[in-house]
């Protein structure tokens, strides 16, 4: 019998550089081919938590318009007197927003908003100050309130400090109505005016013809500044008085999908109180994420008019709220018709079948979207 000693060890199965050169680049291509996919389930489900918000949005649309048989107005509430704090009363400017707090399971936050009350020592009036508050003086806690179902996953809205106003990504329709958006006596051709409310019986085209809600994206609460290549979907040009009766004439301010060199500002989605048409409102004019342009220079957000059109991040275009609860998603090429048309106050809306999902009673045939 050999001894131990004189038997040869047998070799340890190793990796050789090249093998394991090899395996890395195999995981590499696999990482490379899986990332995108990774990246576009990602995206569906936000594009779905985003859907479902919306749809949320239908139901409380319908549960309050079944107690007040009508729509809450995109820009509502209580007169105030004037004062430079604007704490009298909320200047006719509370968002559709608040109205619906209640049928958006937020009723505590509705019920504080109705009570006023007092907070830091200042005495706030029933159904709070103005939306854009405060002005000096203390906070007030339910307009800085972030509810959570207002903000768009997709959506790249940072969250409010403690001391800034809550923010939203949802925003109601105004139809293809260019100017006065924020006056009130304008009827709009949408469903959401400012004091002028429509119900389902104005609805004359069928709900399931007729957007309610959509979607627009965040752009930091912009003042006037010229641009230096920001994206069309979060910016809006400014002085553009020629969009009144020309609203294609929009599309020369911008550069492919890029502002540049010619003066924006981007305050949609930064007070969620606010009923103003740029904080919470668009347009069916020129398609999802085309430009948009207002008719004036006014730094804040009560230009006069424009085309303040939807947008967001999902590829190809923006989830709609249909008035009867639906939601769809609305292509960015969707049919403008003639977008170099002027608005009309009645009958078919020029802008195809888009600015037919805007009006309420247009009579027109819609097609596919």
């Amino acid at each position: 019998m050999s001894s131990p000693r004189n038997l040869k060890p047998t070799p340890r199965a190793a990796f050789t550089l090249v093998e394991l050169l090899v395996v890395i680049a195999i995981i590499g291509v696999l990482v490379a081919l899986l990332l995108p996919a990774v990246q576009a389930a990602r995206e569906a489900a936000r594009r779905t938590q985003c859907s479902n918000g919306l749809k949320q949005f239908g139901l409380a649309l319908h549960n309050y318009a079944d107690v007040f048989r009508r729509f809450p107005p995109r820009r509502g509430g209580s007169t105030g007197s004037g004062d430079a704090a604007r704490l009298s009363g909320n200047f006719d400017r509370l968002s559709a927003f608040v109205p619906l707090l209640p049928y958006i399971e937020q009723k505590p936050l509705a019920d504080a908003i109705a009570s006023g009350g007092t907070y830091s020592g200042q005495t706030f009036p029933s159904g709070g100050p103005a939306a854009w508050y405060p002005g000096t003086g203390p906070v007030y806690p339910p307009w800085m309130t972030q509810v959570q179902l207002l903000i768009c996953p997709s959506d790249k809205v940072p969250m409010p400090s403690a001391n800034q106003h809550a923010r939203n990504s949802f925003a109601f329709s105004l139809g293809d109505t260019i100017i006065n958006h924020n006056s009130n006596s304008k009827l709009m051709r949408g469903i959401f005016g400012s004091q002028l409310c429509k119900g389902f019986n104005d609805i004359t085209d069928g709900s399931s013809n007729t957007i309610a809600m959509s979607e627009r994206t965040w752009g930091g609460d912009l003042g006037i500044t010229t641009s230096s290549g920001h994206d069309t979907r979060i910016a809006t040009a400014v002085n553009v008085t020629s969009v009144n009766t020309n609203p294609g004439s929009c599309y020369t301010q911008a550069t492919g999908v890029e502002f540049n060199g010619v003066q924006i500002k981007a305050r949609f989605g930064a007070l969620w109180t606010d009923g103003q048409a740029e904080r919470v409102g668009f347009t069916t004019i020129l398609p999802p994420n085309a430009p948009s342009c207002v008719n004036d220079g006014n730094v804040n957000a009560d230009s006069n008019g424009g085309v303040l059109n939807p947008s967001s991040y999902h590829p190809g275009g923006v989830n709609g709220l249909l008035a009867d609860g639906s939601v769809r998603m609305i292509n960015q090429n969707i049919n403008c018709g003639n977008t170099a048309a002027p608005p009309v106050t009645s009958g078919k809306s020029p802008y195809g079948v888009w600015g037919a999902l805007g009006s309420t009673d247009g009579r027109e045939a819609l097609g596919d979207f």
